[in-house]
């Protein structure tokens, strides 16, 4: 996984002490993320590793977890999330945050890796693969 660390590390932070807005986009709706919180956390492999060849895992990852309250999400979700779909795709997520006195775009691409559904929302929890400013 390539990331810009540097730059992960200016979102995290700032997302920390904010609440910048986060949007999903998926075929061609936008969907609002709120809750959103980002970490660096281990995963469940002992050594990186290719999983059931289809996607690489690292020992340690950086996920983001987030809540949408449309639950119309739920049917366009259902070919992205990780696991025994091999015809998963990336998630994009955008969001701006403050650098430096400086409004920043990015761009947040993620492989999904768990839901759980409430009556009135759906969390999500996700590696991100990739970073950009935009």
């Amino acid at each position: 996984m390539s990331l810009n660390l540097d730059l992960l590390e200016i979102l995290m932070k700032f997302n920390k002490k904010n609440s910048p807005e986060y949007l999903l986009y998926l075929n061609d709706y936008t969907f609002p993320i709120t809750c959103v919180s980002i970490t660096n956390s281990p995963t469940p492999v002992n050594e990186p590793t290719t999983r059931g060849g289809v996607y690489f895992s690292d020992k340690f990852a950086y996920k983001l977890k987030g809540t949408i309250n449309d639950l119309t999400v739920v049917p366009l979700l259902t070919k992205k999330m990780l696991g025994p779909n091999t015809e998963f795709a990336e998630l994009k997520i955008s969001t701006q945050i403050e650098s430096s006195g400086k409004l920043m775009n990015l761009e947040i691409f993620t492989n999904l890796t768990n839901s759980i559904q409430t009556p009135n929302s759906i969390e999500l929890s996700m590696i991100i693969v990739k970073l950009k400013s935009i």
